[in-house]
Order: structure tokens, then C-alpha cells, then sequence
């Protein structure tokens, strides 16, 4: 296998070149590929729009599909999508991934989580949109999916790049506001929103600085989360 130029670097993988069709993802500090390339192929086969992979030969590399376009952070960046479009779309990949039978739990409400389901991992190509890097993919409810979706923008949006904060809030609000009656994230003190926490803060990928917005990102996505169950309640 002749491995091409480098093409992009995430916070703990590298991707590379290989020909027009295939690329080579690689993490530079250890992973399970094989695991990753096992949910990727069954969402695949469920309809669900992801790269095809393919099997390689060690833990640490997985081949897949090349694509072709931006990323939807680039996309919102540029001003080629709106941040209630981006959310839309968020919520309806997140909608559509939880549809899908979960793979190895057999707990009825289980289904496969990305858990870093945001902008710069979904891919605007030209047959559609495609969600990548399934590096921290799991199983369990969707409550706690979004949860993680919610938290990370929630992050940006109390961050101090001023120049992304307002948009990555208008984004979170247009998200939650797709949550759908039976996503509960509960809030700060119990549920997933919690869990959540817990996962953002264990990541070794973040920085202090982010590391340091957690309480105020979860404390953003509870009250919007609170406000939220009260509209019903005040239209009545």
C-alpha cells in the first residue's frame, strides 16, 4: 500500500492519501480501527451515510472512502449554510443514526452513539452528507448522543472566539429545538447532560482552556433544555 500525501490532521489521527478513491486514516496515539471500521460497516449496510471501509492490517489504520467537498463548519464558516440549517441537519443525521438497531446490545433502547457528532465531522458532498471520525462511537441511549452534540457547541458558544460564540449559540438553540419529545437530557444535576460532562472532561484530546468551560457550556445547554419543556406549558 502507497501511502500519499497528508491530507488532514484531527486532534488523534492523520489522514493520508492513498489514490482518487481511497484514503488512509491513521491515529497517531493508538485506537481500535477494527472496531471503528465494524460500526461504520454496519451503519453502511443499515442506509446510514458514512464513509465504505475497508479492512487493513493493523489496529491503528483504516482505509475508506475518499470524499469530495467541505465540511459543514466549513460550509457555515464560508456562509454556504446557516447555523439553522447546520442544526437541522445535525439533528436530523442524530434522528437518523439512533433509527438504526444497535449492533452488539441487546437493551431495547440502545442504539449506536457517535458521541462527536458536530460541524467539522459531518462532510457536504456531492451525493449528500456524510458523517465521519466514529473514533468514539459506543452504544447506549440517544439522550446521551445529543447530550454530547449539545455540550460541544454549547462549549464554542461560551468559548472566547467571539467571531464563532453567537453563531454556535444560535446553532445549540436551532438544535435543541429538534431535540423531539422523547429526547430528555435531563440537566446539571442527573441525567445525560451530566454524562456527558463526565465524557468531555475525561477526553485527554482538550485543553485546559476547554476543559474549563465545562461547568458553563452544561449549565447553557440545562437552561435551554429548561426552557424548552416550558413552552408547551405557557401556550397552553
Amino acid at each position: 500500500m502507497q501511502i500519499g500525501q497528508l491530507l488532514g490532521s484531527g486532534r488523534s489521527a492523520d489522514v493520508f492519501e492513498l489514490d482518487d478513491a481511497w484514503v488512509l486514516r491513521r491515529y497517531r496515539h493508538g485506537g481500535d480501527a477494527v472496531a471503528e471500521a465494524a460500526v461504520m460497516s454496519h451503519l453502511s449496510t443499515s442506509g446510514f451515510p458514512v464513509p465504505v471501509v475497508r479492512a487493513t492490517d493493523t489496529s491503528s489504520e483504516l482505509v475508506m472512502q475518499r470524499l469530495s467537498g467541505v465540511t459543514m463548519l466549513q460550509a457555515w464558516m464560508d456562509g454556504a449554510i446557516t447555523e439553522e440549517d447546520a442544526a437541522a441537519l445535525l439533528a436530523r443525521l442524530l434522528h437518523q443514526l439512533h433509527a438504526v438497531p444497535a449492533r452488539v446490545s441487546v437493551l431495547p433502547g440502545d442504539r449506536i452513539l457517535h458521541l462527536d457528532l458536530h460541524p467539522d465531522n459531518v462532510m457536504l458532498t456531492p451525493q449528500g452528507p456524510m458523517v465521519i471520525d466514529w473514533s468514539t462511537a459506543a452504544e447506549g441511549p440517544p439522550g446521551l448522543d445529543w447530550a454530547m452534540s449539545a455540550l460541544i457547541l454549547a462549549q464554542v458558544a461560551v468559548g472566547p472566539a467571539s467571531e464563532v460564540a453567537a453563531g454556535a449559540r444560535s446553532m445549540l438553540t436551532a438544535l435543541m429545538g429538534n431535540l423531539g419529545a422523547l429526547v430528555d437530557l435531563g440537566d446539571v444535576e442527573g441525567g445525560h447532560l451530566p454524562q456527558a460532562r463526565a465524557r468531555r472532561a475525561a477526553d485527554p484530546n482538550l485543553t485546559s482552556q476547554e476543559l474549563g468551560l465545562l461547568d458553563e457550556a452544561a449549565a447553557l445547554v440545562s437552561d435551554l433544555a429548561l426552557r424548552l419543556r416550558q413552552v408547551p406549558a405557557a401556550d397552553a
